[in-house]
């Protein structure tokens, strides 16, 4: 067997829709993040010269507004193949049903696996098969892993999978399989899809999910990219994760336990902004901070949380440019340092208000108030909603916590975040 090196990619999902972006947000770089991480990827292989790059799945969501979003993975498959680098692919839950996937034709040197059945492509000069099959309805469930052939003898078998494997949080179970079967098939590197966290199952045989290509909202943060695989004499040396993002989200947690005012909280936040930034190498940085700990600033943080917000903006242009960090949320979750214990049993307003939040919290979440201090603040949310004009129920949308408080929903979170401020604010008298 000969040596050869390529790029294990996946969930490209170009030119994903964009969805709660707060008015200041730099919308346009961050459209363009999937686009310009597809070129990483091109560029990387060119620069790497890999012999081939295989992409297992979920090229793009969904059916495109125009053909333009085709238009940029063509191109961008065509720099490949004119650099003398194959590419194999296949469809996975979002891009199976396009119409517009079926009519593009992909350049001469790139191969789409087919949706009916398993699909093979083998190039004897490398000694390998690659074989796998497209999704050909976005809701796969049954086990596609089990009709796969067999392995071709004294070739390296390569498997491209888009697959949920044995389930993960926040994705879908689509075609489902387990970690013993697929090391059983007697493949030689699966390449997995669908999951967009980096995830290495097992490394004898290999398989793989590279996580996806450029993360698009907070929850997928963390260097994204591919694969970087390197094979010798038909066995694999090595597995690199390639970081190819263009922006990189991240959430980071400020430890603000005794700060004693919000200027040593902002000096804290402050360098936490830095090396986040300088961890971004270079890249868009979407943060979240989340603030925690007990802390005497806790009142003076919680008192107008826009006006934090801009506070650590500020302190984060202290130590890096504008352009080079988008601060995405701040998340409050500091507490007073006062011992709740000792608040809850004493027989003040204090006390009393202390125990009143807390059965609030303890109740069921679903329950309908009658009276009290949750009906009253469902009163309240309810008549604010309605004074305002322009739709504001309808633009917040149903889950936004102040139109379920108004439906008698009242967050565990928000009372706990009321608690603490008021709590705060009335012992400091």
């Amino acid at each position: 067997m000969t040596n050869f090196r390529f790029l294990h990619a996946a969930d490209l999902h170009l030119d994903s829709p964009l969805r709660g972006l707060s008015a200041d947000a730099p919308a346009a770089r961050i459209r363009q993040a999937t686009r310009d991480a597809l070129a990483n990827l091109v560029d990387l292989a060119i620069l790497e010269r890999v012999d081939f790059v295989v992409v297992a799945g979920d090229l793009y969501d969904g059916d495109w507004p125009d053909f333009r979003t085709g238009q940029v993975l063509v191109a961008a498959f065509a720099r490949l193949t004119r650099a003398g680098i194959r590419v194999v692919a296949i469809r996975g839950n979002h891009d199976a049903e396009s119409v517009l996937t079926r009519s593009l034709r992909l350049p001469d040197g790139a191969t789409l696996l087919r949706a009916d059945q398993p699909d093979t492509v083998e190039w004897p000069e490398f000694a390998v098969v690659l074989l796998g099959q497209s999704f050909g309805t976005r809701d796969v469930q049954q086990n596609l892993a089990q009709s796969y052939p067999r392995p071709h003898g004294n070739r390296f078998n390569i498997g491209l999978l888009h697959t949920a494997a044995t389930g993960r949080p926040g994705h879908a179970s689509y075609a489902p399989c387990t970690v013993e079967q697929l090391a059983a098939h007697g493949y030689d590197y699966w390449a997995l899809g669908h999951i967009h966290a980096r995830e290495e199952l097992l490394r004898d045989p290999w398989i793989v999910f590279p996580g996806n290509l450029q993360g698009r909202h907070v929850n997928e943060g963390g260097a994204k990219g591919a694969s970087l695989v390197t094979v010798r004499h038909g066995r694999v040396a090595g597995v690199e994760h390639r970081a190819l993002d263009a922006v990189r989200w991240e959430r980071v947690a400020v430890d603000c336990t005794g700060a004693v005012d919000e200027e040593a909280v902002l000096e804290r936040a402050r360098r936490a902004i830095g090396e986040a930034v300088d961890g971004a190498e270079g890249r868009l940085l979407a943060l979240r901070l989340h603030l925690e700990g007990p802390c005497p600033a806790h009142s003076a943080l919680a008192r107008d949380p826009a006006a934090l917000r801009q506070k650590l903006l500020a302190a984060g242009l202290e130590v890096a440019e504008a352009d080079a960090f988008w601060l995405e949320d701040v998340r409050l979750a500091t507490r007073p340092m006062q011992d709740l214990g000792t608040l809850r049993a004493r027989d003040d307003a204090v006390g009393r208000l202390a125990r009143a939040i807390d059965a609030l919290a303890e109740a069921p979440e679903g329950e309908a108030p009658t009276a009290g201090p949750s009906a009253a603040a469902q009163g309240y949310a309810a008549a604010m909603l309605d004074r305002a004009s322009g739709g504001l129920r309808q633009a917040l949308g149903p889950d936004h916590p102040a139109v379920r408080a108004a439906e008698g929903h009242l967050s565990p979170d928000l009372l706990r975040r009321a608690r603490d401020l008021l709590l705060a604010r009335l012992a400091q008298g």
